[in-house]
């Protein structure tokens, strides 16, 4: 399967290219950066830190999507948002690991899946997604007696809070209970708050130092404390993820997908 990578020259662009010159039943055909990037023009493997590829990084998207059966993208919103028309354009496979998107943002590139196929998640960890089906049943199975907080770390360069593994578990967590996450999320808590709400999801935020990722799960109840948590080691983990999204989507239907769908894990 011939994958692109967009975002080429930042830290999981090159953990992406590395992951498909080491992957099975992938080649990398193709790496695009921002116009005006340092990158523009070198070789992607050595962008990537690892030997030459003969492929240079380019800034111009149109010949790489029309030339990939994939493209891989943790790149930014409103990027992703234009990557996913020449997606449709394409007719190709857009594995989307990008965070911070909107409701809007998703909602603007829904009618790509008509002739994409998107894979989209706020984390591509295979463990993460897991996690997050373990979080559900859990909520499920647990009353409102058991209060649930999503905590989650972070290096001191991430721009979005919470993060989007931490508004992933907090979605299952809602699903798990039934409700909508939007009217029970509590993101800040500051001076005095008031006893909390039943039935809330807590998130809280930490950043410092080169933490790849850490996110827990609390369920709180009387007189004893569930703790679901995964710890990323390797940055390699999210774009192994990435990879398999891909070759698991070559041949699905167009449309909007997720890791769960990718794992087997949804409903």
């Amino acid at each position: 399967m011939r994958l692109a990578v967009v975002g080429a020259a930042g830290r999981m662009g090159g953990a992406l290219i590395r992951a498909v010159t080491e992957m099975d039943g992938v080649e990398l055909c193709g790496a695009v950066e921002r116009a005006g990037a340092e990158a523009i023009g070198a070789d992607a493997g050595v962008v990537a830190g690892i030997p030459p590829l003969d492929i240079p990084v380019t800034d111009d998207p149109l010949p790489v999507f029309a030339a990939a059966d994939g493209v891989l993208d943790f790149t930014a919103p409103s990027a992703t948002r234009g990557f996913a028309e020449l997606a449709a354009q394409a007719r190709c496979v857009h594995v989307i690991g990008t965070t911070g998107m909107t409701e809007e943002d998703v909602e603007a590139i829904r009618p790509a899946a008509r002739h994409a196929r998107l894979v989209k998640s706020g984390n591509m960890s295979l463990g993460v997604n897991l996690l997050a089906a373990l979080v559900r049943r859990a909520a499920a199975a647990l009353d409102e007696d058991f209060d649930i907080e999503v905590l989650e770390m972070h290096h001191r360069h991430k721009v979005d809070a919470p993060s989007g593994t931490a508004l992933l578990l907090g979605d299952a967590a809602a699903a798990g209970r039934g409700i909508d996450l939007a009217g029970h999320s509590v993101r800040v808590r500051d001076g005095i708050t008031g006893a909390r709400e039943r039935g809330d999801i807590g998130f809280a935020t930490l950043r410092g130092g080169s933490v790849i990722g850490d996110h827990s799960v609390i369920l709180a109840g009387p007189l004893e404390t569930l703790t679901l948590s995964h710890h990323a080691q390797d940055r390699s983990i999210f774009a192994r993820g990435a990879v398999k999204a891909a070759l698991w989507a070559r041949d699905r239907k167009p449309g909007l997908y997720s890791m769960a769908d990718v794992l087997g894990l949804a409903d």
